[in-house]
């Protein structure tokens, strides 16, 4: 079981650059596929990147495939969702997640989840 908090949310304006950072607490990630979902205001969660922490392997949803970059760091034990370019439809809350095993559809499966950090883009 692990245990992930996120990080790094804040207002900002439309075009600037924001790094999200979610730390696992407890566990071991080497076993784990970790993902970044968001949830904008009255719609329904959306996966956004995926990674596998053995071979960083990554998945993206199309909508983020240019602008978002998902990685990982060993010695921090974090997931990084790097968003470039942001829009005001990027507002939401944006939310870590974890599997073990792994499933074959990498956007779903999740079962380990964060409290989740705000994002609010302005235009």
């Amino acid at each position: 079981q692990v245990q992930l908090v996120e990080s790094g949310g804040v207002p900002l304006r439309a075009g600037a650059s924001l790094r999200l950072s979610c730390v696992v607490l407890s566990g071991t990630p080497s076993t784990y596929r970790f993902a970044w979902f968001r949830q904008p205001p009255g719609k329904e969660r959306v996966f956004l990147a995926s990674i596998t922490w053995i071979g960083a392997t990554t998945h993206y949803a199309d909508s983020v495939k240019n602008r978002f970059i998902i990685s990982r760091e060993g010695a921090t034990n974090t997931i990084y969702l790097r968003m470039n370019n942001l829009k005001p439809d990027d507002t939401a809350v944006y939310t870590c997640a974890a599997q073990e095993p792994y499933s074959s559809d990498p956007t779903t499966g999740y079962t380990y989840w964060g409290q989740g950090t705000q994002v609010t883009v302005s235009s």
